[in-house]
């Protein structure tokens, strides 16, 4: 049985960031979570997502959206790269999120494709670019690895 590293990490300590021109009213904390490539992984990844938003007092309905998004994404990970882990970076703000996924693939451009009417797959990221206020995908810190990332507001994403 192969071992496995999970963490999860908040810079709790530090004081929360302002954000600056135009965001200096949003505050921001930021976690990360480290997880294995593995089924259980997408399920792992989006409950945590779930807790830290209702841990900061978000509605219900913004980390339903959330967790259906890191859900996608990661699965999209899971199923589509031989990374050893999959990371993510939640950054949760006084009106959203912003959660970035990132994996070892070098396909830094990916464009949402029509899937077959009667496919079961193929949906993920036309429901991201549905859903969220914004979204994307970088190659950039703190990894140096390929991140998908979307945001989502309070009123607007759930």
């Amino acid at each position: 049985m192969s071992s496995s590293c999970l963490y999860l990490c908040s810079f709790a300590s530090a004081p929360r960031k302002k954000l600056p021109i135009g965001l200096s009213n949003w505050t921001v904390s930021t976690y990360h979570l480290t997880t294995p490539n593995s089924p259980l992984t997408p399920k792992i990844c989006r409950n945590t997502v779930a807790i830290l938003l209702a841990t900061n007092g978000h509605a219900p309905g913004l980390a339903d959206t959330a967790r259906t998004l890191v859900s996608e994404l990661v699965t999209n990970a899971v199923l589509h790269t031989t990374s050893p882990t999959i990371d993510i970076e939640t950054a949760v703000l006084s009106d959203g999120v912003r959660v970035a996924v990132y994996d070892d693939s070098p396909t830094a451009h990916l464009v949402p494709l029509a899937p077959a009417w009667d496919g079961e797959c193929g949906r993920g990221l036309l429901l991201v670019q549905a859903l969220a206020q914004a979204w994307g995908v970088a190659t950039a810190r703190p990894y140096g690895r390929k991140h998908v990332w979307f945001e989502l507001r309070s009123g607007t994403g759930g």
